[in-house]
């Protein structure tokens, strides 16, 4: 896996989950993914609109050393919040056992599941691998706990986003590089330039000029205190009226009650702290550069 990502796989333990990046020979991103190594390989999440792309490249790099087998009878549940756990551990207390980016295989409902304390809200929960005609039965069996409702994509991404979270083509794209993204995180330094594996993985020579140098864009982190959402495309211009950005996401963070965004911002104005405008209907909204997440993670460490 390490020829087609530039994550530290290798040194990946043994159930425990590791999000990495598909990149291109020019460092763009083709997609973002989950992995958990088990005792028979290494099973990988991709996002579904990539998933052809995906399994072509990985068939394409890797059949010559390793089987890339297609899980198609297989779904995926995504229960979270800070209740998840005392949901599932109705249908399996040993749930209780797990901790952020580790898995296993557990009894739900009567149904063998492989299951990750991970997911994609920054909230305590749990991703589930539930064979796809089990899917069904193993959904009801959860909406029959008191603390579980359905949700719609929507509610996902203003979750997602004020965790920080990077969506795969508004955030990141083949356009955007791992350092541009600022998840150079996801690039362990056993992976980087002198690192014991350096290298070896499509766009290296690319993301490790950056690394090096430094890259002429950021994406960062934007607030306002105003009411008015800011949304993706807006462009995002400096108290002069030079335009130095654009958002890629944004939104009412229903949390903390403010207009949050994701915007790449020319470097010299990512700084956190730095005042700058978004454009919406011809008006200057001003915002500040800040960290992220805008509300604090509650993933489950034990």
């Amino acid at each position: 896996m390490e020829k087609v990502l530039p994550g530290d796989i290798a040194g990946l333990g043994d159930r425990k989950n590791r999000y990495s990046l598909l990149l291109n020979e020019e460092g763009g991103i083709l997609d973002d993914l989950m992995m958990c190594r088990r005792n028979d390989g290494l099973f990988v999440v991709v996002n579904a609109g990539c998933k052809d792309q995906d399994i072509a490249l990985m068939q394409e790099k890797l059949s010559a050393h390793c089987e890339v087998r297609v899980l198609a009878d297989r779904a995926l549940l995504a229960l979270q919040g800070p209740q998840a756990v005392t949901a599932l551990a109705r249908l399996n207390a040993d749930v209780h056992k797990l901790v952020f980016m580790t898995g296993g295989h557990f009894t739900l409902d009567g149904i063998d599941c492989f299951v990750t304390r991970s997911g994609y809200t920054g909230e305590d929960g749990f991703e589930i691998s539930v064979p796809a005609d089990k899917a069904v039965q193993l959904a009801r069996a959860l909406l029959a706990q008191p603390e579980v409702k359905p949700i719609g994509l929507g509610a996902r991404d203003t979750l997602r986003l004020e965790a920080g979270l990077c969506l795969y083509g508004h955030d990141i794209d083949t356009t955007t590089t791992p350092v541009e993204g600022s998840l150079t995180w996801a690039i362990q330094k056993v992976r980087r330039a002198g690192g014991a594996r350096a290298g070896g993985y499509p766009g290296a020579a690319v993301v490790d000029a950056q690394f090096a140098n430094g890259a002429a864009r950021k994406r960062v982190g934007l607030i306002s205190t105003e009411r008015m959402p800011v949304r993706e495309g807006a462009k995002v211009v400096d108290a002069a009226g030079n335009e130095i950005g654009v958002v890629t996401s944004g939104s009412l963070g229903p949390s903390i009650n403010q207009p949050v965004a994701l915007a790449y911002l020319q470097t010299a104005h990512a700084a956190q702290g730095t005042a700058v405008f978004a454009i919406v209907r011809d008006k200057k909204v001003p915002m500040t550069v800040t960290a992220t997440p805008f509300v604090p993670n509650r993933y489950y460490r034990g």
